[in-house]
């Protein structure tokens, strides 16, 4: 059954028991020496990717940790730094760090590229967007402000159960969703969790959704029935 928001948007449930199926053709397939990712593959029709707001760029907080690590780095002063590194921060960095790699490109973006997420404390914002924002903005890793007071180990915590999804020049998204030791639970909650919110930004729903599959890192992917 299609569920609407509006006349024209729909949102078309798609089966766990399939996601399930699909889940166990990818289990079937050769095993790898190392724990392969699970990917989420959703592609897209209808879109106009010359519209920015057609471009997506959302931060999706899954029900379960993906197995994977996901580097956090905090951009905090004072007790709220104090408290980042109690919380086991991966990289806690301060406003001289900030102006360090304004000076040196070359380090910025290997802080880009050694961290996942990036949150900052809001009266910083305006310092990162100046010194570090030119490297993490349009690789989509600008950092998100929070209060000096927000409780940072919730904050981190999930974080690192969090994926970015993107739509650049080509139709389609393409995440992370877990890893062959997750359990098909945590698996299929999380392949859900990604497909509410694509179809949620989505002009027309499920209208603009041509497959959905998923795959493991090295193994071919599998399609999940749309209903």
């Amino acid at each position: 059954m299609r569920h609407t928001l509006g006349p024209e948007v729909y949102l078309l449930p798609i089966s766990n028991e399939n996601i399930r199926k699909a889940l166990s053709e990818i289990r079937s397939q050769e095993r790898r020496r190392f724990n392969e990712s699970v990917e989420l593959i959703i592609k897209l029709r209808d879109i106009d990717l010359k519209k920015p707001e057609n471009r997506l760029n959302e931060i999706v907080v899954l029900p379960h940790k993906i197995g994977k690590p996901v580097k956090v780095c905090v951009i905090a002063t004072g007790d709220l730094a104090l408290k980042s590194k109690e919380a086991n921060a991966d990289l806690v960095i301060g406003r001289e760090q900030l102006e360090d790699f304004a000076k040196d490109k070359r380090l910025a973006r290997k802080l880009q590229r050694g961290y996942d997420f990036f949150i900052s404390e809001a009266p910083l914002m305006p310092l990162v967007g100046r010194t570090i924002g030119p490297i993490l903005g349009p690789r989509g890793k600008m950092p998100t402000p929070i209060q000096i007071n927000t409780p940072i180990q919730e904050v981190i915590e999930q974080a690192r159960r969090t994926v970015r999804i993107r739509v650049r020049d080509q139709p389609v998204i393409q995440c992370r969703v877990g890893t062959c030791e997750s359990s098909d639970e945590e698996l299929t909650e999380n392949i859900q969790a990604v497909i509410s919110r694509v179809e949620g930004r989505l002009e027309r729903g499920s209208r603009n959704i041509s497959g959905i599959m998923i795959k493991k890192s090295m193994g071919p992917p599998i399609s999940i029935p749309l209903q």
